[in-house]
């Protein structure tokens, strides 16, 4: 079974804090992190990651939590947080600022990186202001597929991905909004979301 994205930012969150102290953070702390106002949220979570064999408890103290890396793969990987795109119209994206850890199954086969998301262009896939998408590097992208695109050079954007004859249509997900329709030439595809990220 897969993780939920809360569940990924609790397991990144526990291998690196051990991985800094020496010793697993507590719920309270998993809490404040995260900005969870509910320890009873962390411990189902906690719980849940536990069953699924991702996470196990020490035999003593309360801050015994390891983590069990899959097989042959390491429990987190870090990937660059690039900046911002626009779930909106294209904007300048931003220098790279700071560093996520990732488990290794949110990775694509290709580098990987990450953007925090300005806009609401495509909460209807569930992607909404202030989210950080999980990116995959690519210069293609199938129809349909979520795409981070770099428009006439300067601006870029999240969409879904939609190539019509000599056309681009970069689809936003909120039927509140209109396509971008452009020319092939002014559009490059940067790379295709492969996951998402939400503190609630």
């Amino acid at each position: 079974m897969g993780l939920t994205p809360r569940q990924a930012e609790i397991l990144a969150f526990v291998e690196e804090y051990t991985r800094r102290h020496g010793y697993a953070p507590t719920l309270v702390e998993i809490a404040q992190r995260l900005s969870l106002s509910s320890v009873a949220t962390v411990h189902k979570h906690i719980s849940r990651l536990v069953e699924q064999g991702r996470l196990r408890h020490g035999r003593h103290a309360r801050r015994e939590l390891e983590v069990v890396p899959p097989a042959g793969a390491r429990a987190a990987r870090s990937v660059p947080l690039l900046g911002a795109v626009a779930a909106g119209r294209p904007i300048e994206p931003l220098p790279e600022t700071e560093q996520l850890e990732l488990p290794e199954g949110w990775l694509g086969r290709a580098r990987t990186y990450a953007l925090r998301v300005r806009g609401d262009s495509m909460i209807e896939e569930q992607i909404r202001d202030g989210d950080v998408v999980i990116v995959e590097e690519r210069e293609t992208a199938r129809n349909g597929e979520t795409v981070i695109a770099l428009v006439d050079g300067e601006g870029v954007t999240v969409k879904r991905f939609r190539r019509d004859g000599g056309l681009i249509r970069l689809e936003p997900a909120n039927h509140e909004l209109t396509a971008l329709v452009l020319p092939e030439e002014r559009v490059r595809v940067q790379g295709v979301v492969i996951g998402v990220l939400r503190r609630l």
